[in-house]
């Protein structure tokens, strides 16, 4: 069956966009519903984009929305909640667990057989964190329903690229403060281009032999927060010192990011961090999956107010 009308669920976010302009491009329609037209200009100026104002979690406005839609791509998700609760809060178990849930119901209800989903590297009903363990409860739901729906999961380690809330935040940070205090320095990541992400979203929608698969998405390089907190120094020429913390002081410093009305990190991000965000040769890789190096992509966006990160953005931008 060939796609033409795409439901983009969490569509005005980082990795939406990047799937929104694609999808865009290749003359597909896409609805991306939204709680606030007026902050998503960027994605209502393009064609073939819909953006209505809609209350996703509402079932009866879900089925709504997927009348007549080839396609459903669940993006949503949170990373803090202000509430505390194990296994995970209402907010987490709201974004992740019960939507599913709804979007599973609506698909069934409309005819909507084609569902893909976005899940998290990690991701496991007992997992630490409130983030993983809801996010691995969600997955487990999408892939059950395998049996009346053709479902795709993808699994990404942390996401960087233009607009991120990774590298950037860092580099935000690094330009302002003499100090950086750092906890966690030891867990590791294998970041993944927000660009090779979407592809693999977009080129799996028609590729029968994705139905039933979860996926991990990782770049090809693992890396310490350390090491990435330092690349990310030297990328902006900050001066600043790195001090490392303890588990304890961590936390603490966590707790207290996390009362902010919007929180940098929380003790929940901490608890997954215990968990390595990399594939250690357990990989469900998508076929044909050549990731880019982080070192090609952020340089075009973090050290842009460099001279070298401006060279190297041109060059880039040149294909060179």
């Amino acid at each position: 069956m060939a796609i033409k009308k795409v439901l983009l669920l969490g569509g005005s976010g980082f990795i939406g966009t990047y799937i929104a302009n694609r999808l865009s491009q290749r003359g597909i329609e896409l609805t991306i519903p939204t709680r606030r037209r007026e902050r998503t200009k960027a994605l209502i100026m393009q064609p073939n984009i819909e953006m209505p104002e809609a209350n996703i979690h509402c079932e009866k406005t879900l089925a709504e929305l997927m009348q007549g839609q080839d396609v459903v791509i669940n993006l949503v998700g949170v990373l803090h909640s202000r509430d505390v609760q194990f296994p995970y809060s209402k907010d987490f178990g709201r974004a992740h667990v019960e939507l599913p849930k709804k979007i599973i119901a609506a698909c069934k209800a409309t005819g909507v057989r084609r569902l893909v989903h976005m899940s998290a590297l990690g991701a496991d009903p007992k997992a630490p964190s409130e983030y993983l363990a809801s996010k691995g409860e969600g997955e487990a739901l999408v892939m059950a329903a395998q049996d009346d729906l053709d479902v795709t999961v993808f699994r990404p380690s942390v996401i960087f690229g233009l607009n991120d809330s990774f590298l950037s935040m860092f580099a935000s940070v690094l330009r302002k403060v003499p100090f950086f205090p750092l906890g966690f320095g030891h867990a590791r990541f294998q970041p993944v281009w927000a660009a090779d992400v979407a592809d693999a979203f977009v080129d799996c929608l028609e590729d029968r032999s994705t139905y039933g698969q979860a996926y991990d998405l990782v770049g090809p390089k693992v890396y310490t927060l350390r090491e990435l907190v330092d690349y990310t120094k030297e990328l902006t020429g900050s001066k600043a010192t790195i001090i490392p913390l303890g588990e304890g002081l961590a936390y603490l410093q966590a707790g207290l990011m996390w009362l902010a009305p919007q929180p940098m990190m929380s003790p929940d991000n901490l608890r997954s961090m215990q968990v390595d965000s990399v594939c250690d040769g357990k990989c469900n890789l998508p076929a044909n999956w050549h990731p880019t190096a982080l070192e090609a992509i952020a340089t075009t966006y973090i050290a842009h107010n460099t001279p070298k990160g401006k060279l190297d953005s041109f060059r880039y931008r040149a294909g060179r």
